[in-house]
């Protein structure tokens, strides 16, 4: 098994990521046969209600989770919840998971979207910035999804 920080963690819903502040987090690659990570959040009080219904629900659903550094590309997950438990004003959360599929090619082709979308010089550069800071689901993602 290798462990390892979790920085950031945001659920995809359609075409948005909502992210969601840690206080601490954890995140461990069991290197089985299932190909299956843990993943532990420490987060506010206020979020359990979001993470109950989640959890109730029985569904897996797609996060991307920072790992290591905040710098780095998201890394997109399919997990499931099995279980909401409340420590102090925290709650911790715990969801097992897959990695869908590793690509560290998102800013080119987040360029490649934009340029097919007719953008350039000025107008490009600021939404290529823009884009690299809030991580939106890129339509190659969707389509293979």
């Amino acid at each position: 098994m290798k462990t390892f920080k979790m920085m950031s963690l945001g659920i995809v819903e359609d075409e948005n990521v909502i992210d969601f502040p840690l206080h601490d987090g954890i995140i461990i690659n069991q290197e089985n046969n299932e190909r299956s990570w843990l993943l532990e959040m420490l987060m506010d009080l206020s979020y359990r209600e979001t993470f109950e219904k989640l959890k109730e629900s029985g569904e897996a659903f797609d996060v991307k989770v920072v790992i290591s550094y905040s710098g780095n590309e998201p890394a997109p997950f399919q997990v499931s919840i099995y279980s909401v438990k409340v420590i102090g004003e925290h709650i911790s959360v715990l969801m097992k998971g897959t990695l869908k599929r590793a690509r560290r090619k998102y800013a080119e082709t987040l360029l490649s979207e934009l340029l097919e979308d007719g953008l350039e010089g000025a107008e490009l550069l600021k939404r290529f910035e823009q884009d690299m800071r809030s991580r939106p689901v890129l339509r190659k993602d969707e389509a293979t999804s």
